[in-house]
């Protein structure tokens, strides 16, 4: 999958109910438009003492390693972990911001394109928000290992696999909103950006399911059977690359906890990670299915 695409992006024709999706979708993002420079009361910083991410969110979650951990340890890795989190944020918005402007008014894209445009705007001041916190309460952004770009000479597969990808990260993305959005153990500076951004992430989940399915059935009645496993396994390693990308030895170190890089490992290699994985992914990996898309729910080990 690396030649550059050569045809212009193609999206199977629209049908009554995607355009009456849109249309719902639009108005709700007119309906619940807020101005995300003035709905944060940011205060000078948030308590070192307490929790900055729900307990089971955290990476060590589960493990033995975790057991290791003085008190003191555990709270400042929930702090980095906090800031690794909302790091992914920034750079996985970015990410999708140049796919999604790319195709915006272009042929093939001509329906979606209004929603694309609430789209941007809305991910540009996610991608805002997330940043200003990591500066403010972390004084860094951490930037990670990057997966290949997905240039394809195929335009309808090179279409599907960015709209499989933003459509992946949004989802586990959520997942975590979600838990933080409600747990009151959280400073309400937390629970609120998590609550605002899932607020405005299910109406992009519920698109990117809708256009992810539309792009698909118009290539399974042309691909073969090895182009339907080759996809298949790029979305499952997607899928494992990003939940990865959660076990960061930059956030081991400046949490102080010694041998990052051992620790990772450790960590990583916990059996009791991978079903907390599975439960972070249960709700993509089941629409995937159900979609046709992936033919079973194994992941790789990478």
């Amino acid at each position: 999958m690396s030649a550059v695409a050569s045809k212009a992006p193609q999206v199977p024709e629209q049908s009554a109910r995607f355009a009456e999706i849109l249309k719902r979708l639009i108005d709700k993002s007119v309906d619940g438009y807020y101005n995300p420079y003035r709905e944060f009361d940011w205060p000078d910083s948030l308590p070192e003492q307490m929790s900055w991410m729900s307990h089971d969110l955290v990476s060590t979650y589960g493990t033995e390693v975790a057991k290791e951990l003085t008190a003191e340890e555990a709270q400042r890795l929930s702090r980095w972990e906090s800031i690794n989190f909302y790091s992914l944020n920034v750079e996985g918005i970015r990410e999708l911001l140049i796919e999604v402007i790319k195709r915006i008014h272009t042929t093939g894209f001509e329906l979606p394109s209004d929603f694309f445009h609430h789209f941007i705007g809305e991910e540009n001041e996610h991608m805002w928000f997330f940043a200003e916190f990591c500066l403010r309460y972390g004084d860094k952004i951490y930037s990670g290992p990057k997966l290949n770009s997905i240039p394809h000479d195929n335009a309808q597969v090179e279409n599907f696999l960015v709209f499989s990808r933003i459509l992946l990260f949004e989802e586990i993305v959520d997942f975590y909103n979600m838990r933080m959005a409600g747990d009151d153990s959280l400073h309400e500076t937390i629970r609120k950006v998590n609550r605002v951004h899932h607020e405005d992430e299910s109406r992009h989940i519920a698109f990117g399911r809708e256009l992810v399915s539309m792009l698909y059935s118009e290539m399974a009645g042309t691909m073969t059977d090895q182009q339907r496993l080759e996809i298949e396994q790029y979305l499952k390693r997607y899928i494992v690359f990003s939940l990865r990308s959660f076990y960061n030895p930059q956030v081991y170190r400046d949490a102080r906890i010694a041998n990052p890089l051992e620790f990772r490992e450790r960590v990583v290699s916990d059996p009791a990670r991978r079903e907390l994985e599975r439960k972070i992914v249960r709700k993509p990996m089941s629409f995937m299915l159900k979609s046709g898309i992936f033919a079973d729910d194994l992941l790789p080990d990478i």
